[in-house]
């Protein structure tokens, strides 16, 4: 029975950080292309909303 429990120890050390198999084949993008998205569109909803706020400086 001590055997079985090593092996159970060591398979489940294994498995951790591993992508489930129906996740795996797809093409995640990298992290830092994510951020830059969220970065220009958090800036172009703050143009639109405060486009008034912006173009008073030109008149």
């Amino acid at each position: 029975m001590r055997p079985f429990l090593f092996l159970m120890e060591k398979k489940s050390e294994n498995n951790i950080n591993k992508t489930p198999s129906k996740m795996a084949r797809l093409a995640w993008p990298k992290a830092k292309y994510g951020a830059i998205i969220a970065i220009i569109i958090i800036i172009t909803i703050n143009l639109i909303y405060y486009k008034e706020f912006f173009l008073s400086f030109f008149d």
